[in-house]
């Protein structure tokens, strides 16, 4: 499948996406949403999709509740990767910004996927086709302020070794609850809650938690350094944010993170949403 212009980028960060690194050393991702999959709240014999589904461990969480659960992810080592883990349950590859479903489902759940995403509205409009009327949304992403001290240590460390244009190559996208409330509710999902909150988090790794982080997250900005300079701006990132970010022998990313709920507003019978045909 080819991907047009505007979803070049996110297609290549997919690309390196290392599945094996981010089940062995990024266990957090999924094991601090266990409470996102409570406010899923999802009942048995519901359809569920797991938008960005990764290696599909809280795939298979919602799965026990005796849901019928999809994840989709555009990793194909992802997917490789969730397919070993759970056979036995559905993975598919897909984009989050062009998929189509036959059947909708009555929810659609995204952990930190959607901060990756870009344009957001064509998400949007995907996960509004895809709901049931009445169908809820639970997500949670990077929220405004997120990363801001590694972020900027990443931008210095890359001007220091010559590499400024590395910078334009960040993905993320990090909005506020206005900005995403408003661009749900542009395409008919009703906000019923929404927050942005401060969430420390601990790295895994010990003193390699940093680099592991850039090599997962952040390797984009890294490959096209050699391999020497690649290590070197990495090294001047630990330096600038020891002070703030070591804490007991660990490191402790400075993560802001967005939830929300949001539910497919009903209309009249023989209508639609405008942005659900789109």
């Amino acid at each position: 499948m080819t991907c047009p212009p505007e979803r070049q980028a996110s297609t290549t960060i997919a690309s390196t996406w290392d599945a094996a690194l981010y089940d062995r050393r990024h266990a957090f991702v999924w094991e601090m949403a266990s409470d996102l999959v409570v406010l899923l709240a999802p009942k048995h014999g519901e359809r569920v999709l797991d938008l960005g589904c990764g290696t599909g461990h809280l795939t298979k969480r919602i799965a026990e509740t005796g849901a019928t659960v999809v994840g989709l992810d555009q990793s194909e080592s992802m997917i490789a990767q969730a397919k070993q883990n759970y056979p036995d349950m559905t993975f598919v590859p897909g984009d989050a910004r062009d998929f189509r479903f036959d059947q909708p489902f009555d929810a659609v759940f995204s952990n930190a996927v959607l901060h990756w995403v870009t344009p957001p509205e064509k998400a949007v409009q995907c996960v509004a086709r895809a709901l049931k009327q009445g169908g809820r949304l639970v997500l949670e992403m990077g929220g405004k302020g997120n990363i801001r001290a590694l972020r900027a240590a990443i931008d210095a460390s890359l001007d220091e070794v010559g590499a400024s244009e590395n910078k334009a190559l960040k993905p993320w996208y990090n909005p506020s609850v206005a900005e995403y409330s408003g661009l749900l509710e542009s395409h008919g999902l009703l906000v019923t809650q929404a927050a942005l909150f401060s969430r420390p988090t601990p790295l895994e790794g010990g003193p390699a938690g940093i680099a592991n982080w850039m090599r997962m997250f952040g390797s984009m900005l890294l490959a096209n350094l050699p391999p020497a300079t690649q290590a070197e701006v990495i090294a001047r990132i630990e330096d600038r944010l020891r002070p703030s970010l070591w804490h007991e022998n660990r490191w402790v990313a400075d993560y802001v993170r967005l939830r929300v709920v949001a539910v497919k507003r009903s209309v009249p019978e023989g209508q639609t949403h405008p942005e659900s045909q789109r």
